[in-house]
């Protein structure tokens, strides 16, 4: 953490700050191969590597301090650490469990660097670094086996253990808040806020702590089965900074959901949309300007405190937002005093 930086809740109450866009999405347009993904260092790794976007951090580290860059020259003012998978839970699937602590003080040192070098040259708009909590591949309120629905695949003292290790290294990387983000499973989440507050209570600190949930589709509900409202419920214990949504959605389809938690939160309100929804190839078309015109909406509604993308969007998709946001004032919310 700088302590030299103004204490993010105070920017928040002075004006919206704009969250980063999407890591992978940038990395794919770098076109990386297996050979990229290993470097000299694991050259010989027992399993392919290719597709470990956090590996990158290690094997590709200008690439990443790039598309940190770019964000930031777009005017971002929270940027993501490159550490959505650095858990050892995650990381089973390419045998580099023992490598988590490395990859996420490597990944928060990145963006402190960068984070730093931006605050300096203008002291009037710090950069904050957010240390990514990804959801983990695995649910520990659901079972993953149709035909034995008492099984869980991961408990929640294995879910402490891996987030409080996560996030200890991405604090004494010099990650200034932590994002929990992508919620799937509520349980899942309250492991990670958990390993939060366990460590806050052993380094003597308060840590900013975002946490931000996903609709899966339609239905308006988490994948463990929640209502936007009851998530919310579920998580007003917490001492956080903020609660939101993102992925899954895009902008418009997002706002009935962000429009249930910001009129019944205490919290600052976040959001990172998608690009749109995925075309029939996976991909996502949807503009800067198209993106920028539905979140419009968040605003005018006095909705949120803090916005960017989630996949698909680029620096292109951030800066058109940092305008837009720049024009309107900060929703009010009761835990900013």
């Amino acid at each position: 953490m700088n302590e030299e930086k103004p204490d993010i809740k105070s920017q928040l109450k002075e004006r919206i700050l704009v969250l980063d866009g999407a890591m992978g999405t940038m990395i794919q347009q770098y076109r990386f191969e297996e050979e990229d993904y290993r470097g000299n260092r694991f050259s010989d790794w027992p399993c392919a590597l290719k597709g470990n976007n956090d590996l990158l951090s290690i094997t590709q580290e200008a690439c990443i301090e790039s598309i940190h860059q770019s964000y930031v020259d777009a005017g971002a003012d929270i940027i993501e650490t490159n550490t959505f998978s650095s858990t050892t839970i995650a990381m089973e699937d390419y045998q580099m469990q023992d490598l988590v602590e490395e990859l996420n003080f490597k990944s928060a040192e990145i963006a402190a660097k960068v984070a730093a070098k931006a605050t300096k040259k203008n002291p009037d708009k710090p950069i904050y670094v957010a240390g990514s909590l990804g959801p983990t591949n695995k649910t520990a309120s659901m079972s993953p086996d149709v035909n034995n629905p008492g099984y869980r695949a991961i408990d929640f003292e294995t879910l402490r253990k891996a987030y409080y290790q996560q996030s200890k290294a991405l604090i004494e990387g010099g990650a200034d808040l932590l994002l929990v983000e992508t919620v799937f499973d509520t349980l899942n989440a309250k492991a990670a806020l958990f390993a939060i507050d366990e460590l806050q209570e052993d380094l003597g600190m308060h840590i900013p702590t975002m946490l931000s949930g996903t609709i899966t589709d339609a239905s308006g509900r988490t994948l463990s089965g929640q209502t936007a409202e009851a998530f919310l419920i579920s998580m007003q214990h917490a001492n956080l900074l903020s609660i939101g949504f993102n992925c899954a959605l895009g902008a418009d389809q997002l706002t009935p959901y962000l429009e249930s938690i910001s009129s019944r939160s205490d919290f600052a309100i976040s959001a990172h949309p998608n690009a749109g929804l995925p075309n029939a190839f996976g991909e996502y078309d949807q503009t800067p300007e198209e993106m920028t015109l539905h979140i419009e909406e968040y605003l005018q509604k006095d909705l949120i405190n803090i916005v960017g993308g989630c996949c698909g969007t680029t620096p292109d998709h951030i800066a058109s937002i940092a305008r837009l946001t720049s024009t309107y004032k900060p929703r009010v919310w009761k835990s900013a005093d």
